[in-house]
């Protein structure tokens, strides 16, 4: 069954020896984020606990919670991750069968299709402590400041809940959110984010946009905060997906938005576009500080929480860190989708060190001139991949998680000048420190597949053979001839 809630999710951590509790007094001012990057640096460290955090008696602060992939495979309940984006295609690629026997062999699986969807309840432990827009405060929670640098106290895991002005699809994002006061809190919406195109809409309307910002939940239903669904689709559907089981949700009290019923704190307001304040500096997981620029105010009008809530919290820095795991288990849900509008990519890689959307490698099974060339541009035009900087594509014979591999496939099988592929005045990523303008600045594809005569190579330069099998065969049966010991 799958984790409800985050508790759960914290229970089977420590009961598989991922978590560790810290009794001691530590402050939620650089203290706390320290901690937890030596732990990630260090690797295969545990997730922790603090139990004691300073100024903050009720709530508790967990770091690191999805920080290996042996603590995603516990969080999502699988191994295979593809799984999630073979749900995905399945549920794409099915149609209503003609005839009533075949009708009635579909049902088990509409049955499970909608064993994905929500499921409306009236209250949850979201509800057990319910405070109104003159009581709540953004400063009664221990949101951590995790560089000296950075401006203030930044909520780094609040999933931001928002609604399609026309279709009403929902859609939950992670931005980072500053704290400004008791009840204002810049939100960093990137202009290519979901969230931010909901407000635009709204704002050239000149309406406010309601927002509900979840800090906690189940796993299945944090991950899809994270992951850049298919457009159009909702992510509590997505979660359902995910977790294979639909989510519990109640309404907020003083907007329309629709939260988790087992979260653990839920931030209700709204977003003024009239209200646009300076946001950052922030230490990021580029490595650099993003500076400071205007983004629109989150004005608190209530709080939902449990009675004793976790505070679920990240940190980010140089990589690699918790969020390098995250991404890799988003590589591999989407390789299925990816596969499903370029069915000649046979694996993909998104290495962490390239803080997401850095640098790609994908290979390809090629049966055609220039189909490298091909792939690139089609990925640059599929949802957030448009973000990313650089793509490496390579044959099939390569191992994209290999950078070995990678390495040598570049530097024997690409040319700098012929398998070079520059666009200028495209969209980049709003993080990335070295595009001379924010949100606009170049790619760089690179072409490392083995050229044919077609694409111009003419050289007869032939790669190492494969030994024999008959020597492959006697030295696998005399290897322990060699090497006794």
């Amino acid at each position: 069954m799958p984790f409800e809630s985050l508790g759960e999710f914290i229970s089977a951590l420590e009961g598989a020896g991922e978590l560790v509790r810290v009794k001691a007094k530590v402050s939620a001012d650089l203290e706390v984020a320290e901690i937890m990057r030596r732990l990630m640096y260090k690797k295969d460290q545990p997730a922790v606990l603090f139990e004691n955090v300073e100024g903050s008696s009720s709530m508790q602060v967990l770091g690191n919670a999805f920080g290996s992939m042996k603590r995603l495979e516990i969080a999502l309940e699988m191994d295979d991750f593809t799984e999630i984006g073979r749900r995905i295609t399945e549920l794409t690629r099915m149609k209503m069968p003609s005839g009533m026997l075949n009708k009635l062999k579909m049902l088990p699986k509409l049955s499970e299709i909608g064993e994905y969807g929500p499921k409306y309840v009236e209250s949850g432990p979201v509800t057990e402590v319910v405070e109104a827009a003159d009581k709540a405060s953004l400063n009664s929670m221990p949101v951590l400041k995790s560089f000296a640098g950075d401006a203030g106290r930044f909520i780094t895991f609040g999933m931001t809940v928002t609604k399609h002005p026309e279709t009403e699809i929902r859609n939950l994002g992670v931005y980072r959110i500053q704290i400004i006061d008791d009840r204002h809190a810049s939100m960093h919406w990137q202009t290519h984010k979901r969230g931010a195109q909901h407000f635009k809409m709204l704002k050239e309307q000149g309406k406010k946009i309601e927002v509900a910002i979840v800090i906690g939940a189940d796993p299945a239903t944090v991950f899809s905060a994270v992951a850049p669904v298919p457009e159009g689709m909702d992510k509590y559907l997505f979660s359902g997906i995910t977790r294979k089981k639909g989510v519990k949700l109640v309404k907020c009290r003083t907007v329309d938005i629709d939260v988790p019923a087992n979260a653990e704190i839920v931030l209700e307001g709204y977003v003024d576009p009239d209200d646009v304040r300076m946001e950052g500096p922030f230490g990021d997981h580029t490595g650099y500080y993003t500076p400071a620029e205007p983004f629109p105010t989150f004005t608190l009008t209530g709080i939902m929480r449990r009675s004793r809530p976790v505070y679920l919290a990240t940190v980010v820095g140089k990589p690699i860190l918790e969020d390098a795991y995250i991404g890799k288990v988003i590589e591999r849900s989407f390789l299925p989708l990816i596969q499903m509008f370029h069915p000649e990519v046979v694996d993909f890689s998104m290495p962490g060190a390239g803080w997401f959307q850095g640098l790609a490698i994908i290979s390809i099974k090629k049966t055609y001139p220039g189909q490298a060339k091909k792939v690139m541009m089609g990925l640059w035009g599929m949802g957030q991949l448009a973000l990313t900087k650089m793509f490496i594509i390579v044959d099939s014979d390569i191992n994209v998680h290999d950078m070995d591999d990678v390495i040598w496939a570049v530097t024997t099988r690409a040319d700098a000048a012929r398998d070079t592929v520059i666009i200028d005045n495209a969209p980049t990523d709003t993080l990335d420190p070295a595009s001379p303008l924010v949100n606009l600045g170049s790619k760089m594809g690179i072409d490392a597949t083995q050229k044919t005569r077609e694409e111009g190579y003419v050289r007869e330069i032939q790669q190492l053979a494969v030994v024999d099998d008959a020597t492959k065969e006697l030295v696998d049966k005399r290897w322990k001839e060699y090497f006794p010991t």
